[in-house]
């Protein structure tokens, strides 16, 4: 009987998280790279803020472009990490994967489960309004200081930064990501809430964190912004036609509209049987990965 007894080294690159300001929670091997657990405290939040990181083997060779899971309503790091199956494709094409929390969390900060807002919902703004300001600075967080901090701790390649999302997370990256072309070459959203300020949960979200002036709101609506800027890059977007929330929340044809007004580059798949679960996002997550990584891996032309 042979035995194999080849041991498993840890990513030399790993060890970057023991720069500040990361701490390490948890590190488990997968597909040859490492999945990390971090946690940090963040400026822009007020708070400690846990990512989860997935670190493939290339990173060892070589500085990787990096891509942002944002979450949605509920979630946290861990839902993508865990349930997606991102590891073995981005292991693959040589991506980073960075996820992380949806809100601010803690004893300090306030929170609402019975109105859908607060902890784990933080829709990706900077609140205006109390009791909501003093720690809901996710644009900020997500779309500046995360970013930062993962480029100083991690050998990531400059200008090579994707996004995407799922369902509250999905509008994260699509509004961030026009609201950042400069550091975002890329985008994505499984079930996007294209048009918050147009759908009840968004409408709450808004009104809660930003206040009544709808003005105020379409700096982070992603259709509004479509209209307004749209995208150097092509968009992809997938939604399951079997989606509970499609007519009421998600309203994917709003942006569909603008994609054709605007004569923006765009893949809208509308995937018959599917809903709004895990299940679906991995089933389409290697497209997803592909999608990224054929347009951050392209080499400036000249």
């Amino acid at each position: 009987m042979d035995v194999d007894q080849r041991r498993s080294q840890p990513l030399a690159a790993a060890d970057a998280v023991r720069r500040q300001p990361f701490q390490e929670l948890s590190r488990a091997s997968s597909f040859g790279g490492q999945q990390l657990a971090l946690i940090h405290d963040s400026a822009a939040t007020g708070t400690p803020m846990r990512v989860s990181v997935y670190l493939p083997p290339a990173i060892e060779r070589r500085a990787v472009p990096v891509v942002y899971f944002l979450s949605g309503l509920t979630c946290t790091d861990e839902n993508f990490t865990v349930k997606a199956g991102a590891q073995r494709m981005a292991s693959e094409l040589g991506l980073m994967i960075v996820v992380p929390d949806t809100s601010p969390r803690g004893d300090g900060v306030p929170d609402n489960d019975d109105d859908g807002l607060g902890q784990g919902a933080g829709f990706y703004v900077d609140s205006t309004q109390a009791p909501w300001s003093d720690h809901f600075q996710m644009f900020s967080y997500v779309a500046d200081e995360l970013p930062r901090l993962i480029e100083s701790a991690f050998p990531v390649r400059s200008g090579k930064c994707g996004i995407l999302g799922h369902s509250m997370g999905g509008h994260g990256a699509l509004m961030i990501a026009m609201r950042h072309p400069e550091r975002y070459g890329s985008v994505s959203a499984f079930s996007p809430i294209v048009a918050p300020s147009a759908v009840p949960w968004g409408r709450k979200a808004f009104a809660a964190y930003l206040g009544p002036d709808e003005a105020a709101w379409l700096p982070y609506d992603a259709t509004s912004l479509l209209r307004a800027r749209g995208f150097p890059t092509q968009i992809l977007i997938d939604q399951g036609t079997d989606d509970p929330f499609l007519q009421t929340q998600l309203q994917t044809e709003r942006f569909i509209d603008a994609l054709k007004d605007r004569g923006q580059s765009a893949k809208v798949r509308m995937q018959a049987g599917y809903d709004h679960s895990y299940f679906f996002v991995a089933t389409f997550i290697d497209d997803h990965l592909r999608h990224h990584a054929h347009i951050l891996q392209q080499e400036p032309a000249g």
